[in-house]
């Protein structure tokens, strides 16, 4: 079984891409920036994470699975001297659950004030 998930935003169409793709018991969530209908949200790597983990929830609960189902987090961070404070707001929401964990350092994304990407896979037990 496949299923995919959208925002319904002009870049899935225009990119060829879904927020998230469920192949069977798996859910592949594609990286999610902090953005919200009136811009970026937040301006530190704190504010930013924890906002982006917000959203993660959201699509995590429209397919069906929750924050206890995430096996693999992947931090994209466009300063990696803020790890730590990127961190702190990922270790709230999954310090109990402990899934693998990448912090990724990258260069500027498209929206220089986009300074955090996410990105989950989730998978429930057979």
């Amino acid at each position: 079984m496949r299923k995919t998930f959208g925002t319904g935003s002009v870049w899935e169409q225009t990119l060829g891409y879904s927020r998230a793709v469920q192949v069977d018991n798996t859910l592949f969530i594609s990286a999610t920036a902090a953005s919200g209908p009136e811009g970026i949200v937040g301006d530190d790597f704190y504010s930013q994470t924890k906002y982006i983990l917000e959203k993660l929830g959201a699509v995590l609960e429209e397919a069906g699975f929750s924050y206890q189902d995430v096996v693999q987090s992947k931090l994209y961070l466009t300063d990696i001297s803020k790890w730590e404070d990127a961190g702190r707001a990922h270790g709230e929401v999954f310090g109990e659950i402990r899934p693998t964990l990448a912090l990724v350092h990258v260069l500027p994304f498209l929206d220089p004030e986009m300074l955090v990407e996410i990105e989950l896979v989730a998978q429930k037990s057979a």
